[in-house]
């Protein structure tokens, strides 16, 4: 019975929301991902009898990689939500789709030898019909957040019946396990983060220059300003990476704003290719791993803002810098878990992180994640 009142209350909620859904499908960001998720356009089944992923983002998708490695790429279909995650999962494979909308996924599903969900894709009518097409069903990478715990109780009847269509859960943490648990979740294994699997690689070797590089990596607006207004020439060389590339100019201006009338000097990487400056803008994507790997301190954007939620630590995590981030990291709570060394901090103590800088240690890696049991569980699914 419930399945069928969650369909019905599915469908009005898609029928209430189509002149929505029309109008946004109009806009060049959504011009694909709407039609294909909302009115099946160019979106056709999968072959069937394939290993399925689905994943959210291109952050997920990544996280995948590893998996991935272990398959001919024929036999790969991977499902996605956002734009990020449909092309970067054309890298993998040409079997590439939009999750549709749940009340379609009944009749959109095809047999699948297995289907592996990553972290919280938990979606009640893809593993509902997962179940019915005698699809074995896995979540990987799986956990709850401090700050999503709560609303996950108030629906915890909706996730019992989801957990009733999953075999395996494959936990990140002891207590990412015993919240499962708590909603419903059976045969669960903790094995860690696997975004922890594909270590940060050095595309290009830079010189580090003779002197103290302090790195403000993934930075939104308002903390470029916090992080200049808090440092000073003599703690070393700064170089920003902002998060976003239409940022570039914005915050290019901002720098030129704070150096005029000083003798601090600054350029684009762009058009000066080095780091002699005091100051050094990054203004092209691709490069964060190779300035981790010259840096000796990171102060990581996103966790001073209300809604960024943190940035991934363990890059510079795993390059062995000091490492710095806002107390705001709802998002990446986890991966700091798995990080020694590193310090969470308020707006108005970044000058006192920087005058101490001498007495900071350096951050590692903890744990690593393991792709070993999933890809055990998938033999024995055999």
């Amino acid at each position: 019975m419930f399945k069928y009142i969650y369909y019905f209350i599915s469908l009005f909620v898609y029928i209430l929301a189509l002149p929505y859904l029309l109008l946004k499908s109009r806009q060049d960001k959504y011009k694909d991902a709407i039609p294909a998720k909302f009115f099946l356009k160019d979106n056709p089944k999968f072959q069937k009898n394939k290993i399925w992923f689905h994943c959210c983002s291109m952050g997920e998708v990544k996280a995948i990689q590893p998996l991935l490695k272990n398959f001919n790429k024929e036999d790969i279909n991977i499902s996605v939500i956002t734009n990020t995650g449909y092309e970067t999962a054309k890298s993998f494979t040409k079997n590439v789709r939009y999750l549709p909308f749940e009340i379609f996924l009944p009749f959109w599903i095809e047999k699948q030898k297995y289907l592996i969900v990553m972290e919280a894709e938990l979606w009640y009518m893809l593993f509902l019909s997962a179940k019915q097409k005698s699809i074995k069903t896995i979540l990987i990478n799986a956990r709850i957040s401090d700050r999503s715990y709560k609303n996950y109780q108030r629906f915890r009847f909706l996730y019992k019946h989801i957990f009733k269509s999953i075999d395996i859960v494959f936990a990140q943490s002891e207590v990412d396990k015993q919240r499962l648990q708590n909603l419903g979740a059976k045969h669960i294994e903790t094995i860690g983060n696997i975004k922890l699997v594909n270590l940060p690689k050095i595309t290009k070797q830079y010189k580090k220059p003779n002197s103290f590089i302090i790195t403000a990596a993934s930075t939104h607006e308002g903390e470029e300003k916090l992080i200049l207004k808090a440092w000073q020439k003599k703690y070393g060389k700064l170089i920003i990476v902002p998060r976003h590339p239409e940022r570039f100019d914005s915050v290019y201006n901002l720098i030129k704003q704070y150096c005029s009338n000083t003798d601090i000097s600054y350029h684009k990487f762009s058009e000066q290719n080095d780091f002699n400056s005091d100051i050094v803008l990054i203004d092209f994507m691709g490069e964060l791993n190779n300035i981790y790997a010259i840096s000796n301190m990171v102060v990581l954007g996103g966790g001073f803002v209300d809604d960024a939620g943190g940035h991934n630590p363990i890059e510079p995590a795993f390059f062995h810098t000091i490492l710095l981030s806002g107390k705001i990291i709802f998002n990446q709570k986890s991966l700091f878990e798995a990080i020694n060394d590193y310090y969470l901090i308020e707006q108005d103590e970044l000058n006192y992180y920087f005058s101490n800088i001498k007495n900071l240690k350096r951050s590692s890696l903890s744990q690593i994640g393991s792709i070993e049991p999933i890809l055990k569980c998938l033999d024995n699914f055999n």
